[in-house]
């Protein structure tokens, strides 16, 4: 999740979190970049432990109490927030070393780690926050992308696999991806993937690759190599 605007009551309101990012697309074209050799992570299936859409969100336990210091309640929700992003249950750390200034349009930076890459977040207070306000809107957003290895060969084998629909791919398999990365948005991520096509190599069959791309929000996409 990239953005976040959430709401903090410092006595007695509970957190209230309003909008989430969405996943990117992945993009789909024929044609060449048959390679011959096969990549090292075969994908057989859906990963194991990556959360789908309609599933229950990720949780940091335990919570702050309600009477915790406004920070920790950030901190804690920043974490969650990486969590949401990731897809899969992971350790998990945030800091905003020089704390978050309670005032009106304030921005604040904090590291959030996760797996051990670390994503930079801006948390910005509400226009509208009053001094002493017992409720605090604020703004939470990510800097980088977070790129997870079984999110990838998840996402590959929702596009290519057998249960996809699609029936020119097989043998789908990527390079290794790192568990846990920092990416930029909109980007190449630098990793490939393939699946075979009988129609690559000029129809003789091969290797069709993929490069494995982020979206603006961050999101999975897959773009063949020419």
């Amino acid at each position: 999740m990239r953005n976040a605007k959430i709401l903090i009551g410092l006595v007695a309101a509970g957190l209230l979190t309003a909008g989430c990012g969405s996943t990117g697309s992945s993009s789909d074209s024929s044609g060449g970049g048959a390679a011959q050799k096969a990549m090292p992570v075969a994908i057989d299936g859906p990963q194991e432990g990556v959360r789908k859409r309609g599933e229950d969100n990720l949780k940091v336990t335990p919570a702050p109490e309600l009477s915790a210091p406004f920070i920790q309640k950030v901190e804690h929700r920043l974490r969650e927030s990486v969590l949401l992003t990731a897809k899969v249950a992971g350790e998990t750390s945030a800091k905003c070393p020089n704390s978050v200034t309670q005032k009106a349009g304030a921005v604040s930076q904090c590291v959030v780690t996760y797996e051990g890459a670390e994503i930079p977040y801006e948390v910005k207070i509400g226009d509208s926050y009053k001094e002493g306000s017992s409720i605090i809107s604020y703004n939470s957003t990510a800097k980088t992308g977070l790129l997870v290895g079984k999110v990838v060969y998840d996402a590959l084998n929702e596009r290519y696999g057998s249960e996809s629909g699609t029936t020119h791919a097989s043998k789908l398999a990527c390079e290794e991806i790192p568990a846990a990365k920092a990416v930029d948005f909109n980007s190449d991520t630098g990793y490939k993937c393939q699946y075979w096509s009988k129609h690559a190599n000029n129809g003789k069959g091969g290797y069709d690759t993929l490069r494995v791309t982020t979206g603006p929000t961050g999101g999975i996409g897959f773009e063949m190599v020419k």
